[in-house]
């Protein structure tokens, strides 16, 4: 294992620990049995610490995605390249990408 698999374990369980943080948008099971979830799309703005966990899932979640992305296009070398070639390749792809979104 490389040192980007290890930060993606440790990346997966923070975002594991973060939406368990999150809290329900209706009140459960009972909530659901009664009518009581009815408000469910209603619009309601997050504020202090919700907002904050909010946006470190977002921020780890992309981080996640990123990680995975190299993850995979790193162990899956072809065999006619070396790995320096690759890890060009993959940085090229990757820039490329994101300046096209962007």
């Amino acid at each position: 294992m490389q040192w980007y698999d290890y930060l993606f374990w440790v990346i997966a369980f923070i975002i594991i620990v973060l939406g368990l943080l999150q809290g329900g948008k209706s009140e459960g099971a009972s909530g659901a049995i009664t009518g009581g979830g009815l408000n469910v799309f209603v619009k309601t703005k997050e504020r202090g610490s919700e907002l904050i966990i909010s946006y470190l899932t977002l921020g780890f979640g992309i981080i996640f995605l990123f990680l995975a992305l190299l993850s995979t296009s790193l162990t899956e070398a072809p065999a006619d390249t070396t790995t320096d070639d690759t890890t060009t390749t993959t940085i090229a792809l990757l820039i490329n990408y994101l300046t096209t979104i962007f």
